[in-house]
């Protein structure tokens, strides 16, 4: 099959790709333009688990405002070099991680971050929840990790589902962002404001 320049600039538009991964994606998948964009961001996800050892000492830190100057958010967001950090993908990466933190108002950065002692009150709130409904012990342990993990998954910004793109997470989000701009990043704080 022919692959056209146009179903390449598509891809690279789609997924921030170089030219290159993007040809080789679309010929390996046989033109198909979703399946070729699943094997790049799998690719970029695991070359950005190779770069997130690097030392991060420069970034940003952004503030978004909302329209109707009542809700905002602050996020600093480290990086490799002051180059990237000064580029429009890396500033438009940043405004888009303000901008879901000033919507979907995380708690904590990461799973780490959460108390102990929050975790054992939402576990003991489970526990409880589900002690009258007769189940055998597996069967509550998993419920009971799976209502851990939407918990998380609600609170903790880098395992809240991305608000411009449900189908990832912000930390797969910020993954992504590493394997197109070539550096390590990590969000390292944020703020949300409302009046």
């Amino acid at each position: 099959m022919s692959i056209t320049a146009s179903q390449v600039a598509e891809l690279r538009e789609k997924t921030g790709a170089g030219l290159m991964d993007a040809k080789r994606a679309l010929e390996e998948m046989g033109g198909d333009m979703e399946k070729a964009a699943e094997d790049l961001r799998k690719k970029g996800i695991a070359k950005a688990g190779k770069k997130s050892d690097r030392e991060t000492h420069e970034g940003r830190v952004h503030a978004y405002i909302h329209s109707n100057a009542k809700l905002g958010a602050m996020v600093q967001v480290l990086c490799e070099t002051d180059f990237v950090a000064r580029t429009d993908a890396f500033i438009e990466m940043c405004n888009d991680i303000a901008i879901h933190v000033s919507a979907m108002d995380p708690l904590y950065l990461t799973r780490a971050d959460v108390p102990e002692d929050v975790v054992a009150k939402e576990q003991e709130l489970t526990r409880g929840e589900l002690a009258a409904q007769n189940k055998p012990a597996d069967v509550i342990e998993k419920i009971m990790e799976g209502k851990m993990n939407k918990f998380f998954g609600e609170n903790v910004l880098m395992e809240q589902a991305f608000i411009k793109d449900d189908t990832k997470t912000v930390e797969e989000f910020l993954k992504e962002k590493m394997s197109v701009l070539g550096e390590n990043m990590q969000v390292k704080r944020f703020a949300r404001f409302v009046f």
